[in-house]
């Protein structure tokens, strides 16, 4: 358990969408340099965070395997990852839960720190990150008391994670480095950095 500034706060790597560029894939267990996706982006969020979890929807053995609960989303038809965010909600046990998605292997050091940060001092019940004058909304930090108005958005059929967040009282924070937020959605993304990686 890390003793940084992730006091409070779980993480939640979001790992249960269909990896349709992908071929259908299971994004998250597919190598990058040599090691899971998903390790790329626990490795990440892990130390600044109290507790983590990890949303996925296929592979719950080999997502287990990686020391952390699994979460399936609850909400039925890969919903996106508001489903993912719901189910890690529902099973947060501290005010606050950091979400990041599994293909985004260089999210910044200070994402949760920040987030939390701009949430607090705003009064808002949710921070996003942005980069470049781009939202990055599935990196975020969201009071668990949103969980009603997100399991009644998407009782409705909302689905676009943009559109509830912005129905919030919400911060947005933003980053210098865009390159940080990038993720990798198709084999040729994911090839390229592991000819380069140290």
């Amino acid at each position: 358990m890390s003793g940084g500034s992730g006091g409070g706060v779980t993480g939640l790597v979001l790992a249960g969408g269909l990896g349709r560029r992908m071929g259908g894939a299971d994004k998250g267990l597919l190598e990058y340099a040599g090691r899971p996706l998903v390790a790329a982006a626990i490795d990440r969020l892990r130390p600044q965070v109290e507790t983590l979890f990890i949303n996925a929807n296929r592979n719950p053995g080999a997502y287990a395997a990686f020391g952390f609960p699994v979460l399936p989303d609850t909400v039925g038809g890969y919903a996106g990852p508001l489903a993912g965010l719901h189910a890690g909600l529902a099973a947060c046990a501290t005010p606050l839960l950091a979400t990041v998605p599994c293909d985004s292997p260089a999210a910044p050091a200070d994402l949760v720190a920040r987030l939390r940060g701009a949430l607090e001092a705003g009064d808002a019940d949710l921070a996003v990150a942005s980069a470049g004058g781009r939202w990055h909304p599935v990196f975020m930090v969201c009071r668990r008391a949103l969980l009603p108005d997100l399991e009644a958005y998407l009782a409705r059929g909302g689905r676009r994670i943009e559109d509830w967040v912005r129905g919030q009282r919400h911060a947005v924070v933003d980053f210098a480095d865009d390159g940080a937020f990038a993720n990798i959605n198709t084999p040729e993304e994911l090839s390229r950095p592991q000819e380069s990686a140290p």
